[in-house]
């Protein structure tokens, strides 16, 4: 897009606040995984590597949670429900939404910090969080069970041209 995607505006609220705002709901701690930004704890990437695999493998060696939820700012149509219902689901593995296209939607999701290891190793290694997966399983979430918690799939609507601003606001009234 040209520019930092946290700072771009929708609505009058930039996506970073947007996705904080609705974090907020779920967790009682928001920290922006990258570099410092004045107002916000953050975690500069530990691991040297680059993507969000990076920012993830990070998050799990640093938490002091047994579990991270994780939303990518370009989610910036995010549920605050279907963030709560997420971390409400009990499992052990990451718990990851599957699309009704059957897309793992890995950066709107809970990762248990037992895989920190995995996750530095295969960040190392130039692999990327679907390689994760790949190597230690996790716990999908389906559409049906998805849908069920009135989610419509804005949760995994990722903004990354300017023209899918005007497409969310369309698609995805407040």
């Amino acid at each position: 897009m040209g520019r930092d995607k946290a700072d771009i505006l929708i609505a009058g609220v930039t996506m970073l606040e947007r996705v904080a705002a609705a974090m907020a709901t779920a967790v009682d701690r928001v920290v922006l995984l990258g570099p410092d930004r004045e107002g916000w704890e953050c975690w500069p990437d530990s691991v040297h590597a680059h993507g969000p695999l990076a920012g993830i493998a990070t998050a799990l060696s640093r938490a002091d949670t047994e579990r991270v939820l994780i939303v990518a700012v370009d989610n910036a149509f995010v549920s605050p429900m279907t963030l709560r219902r997420l971390r409400a689901v009990e499992s052990d593995l990451p718990v990851v939404p599957v699309d009704v296209a059957g897309v793992r939607q890995v950066t709107c999701a809970v990762y248990p910090t037992s895989i920190a290891g995995a996750a530095c190793d295969e960040a190392t290694a130039g692999g990327s969080i679907q390689t994760l997966l790949d190597r230690v399983s996790f716990r999908a979430v389906a559409p049906d069970e998805w849908g069920s918690w009135e989610e419509d799939g804005r949760s995994w609507f990722s903004v990354d041209l300017a023209s899918e601003i005007e497409t969310g606001q369309a698609s995805f009234p407040a």
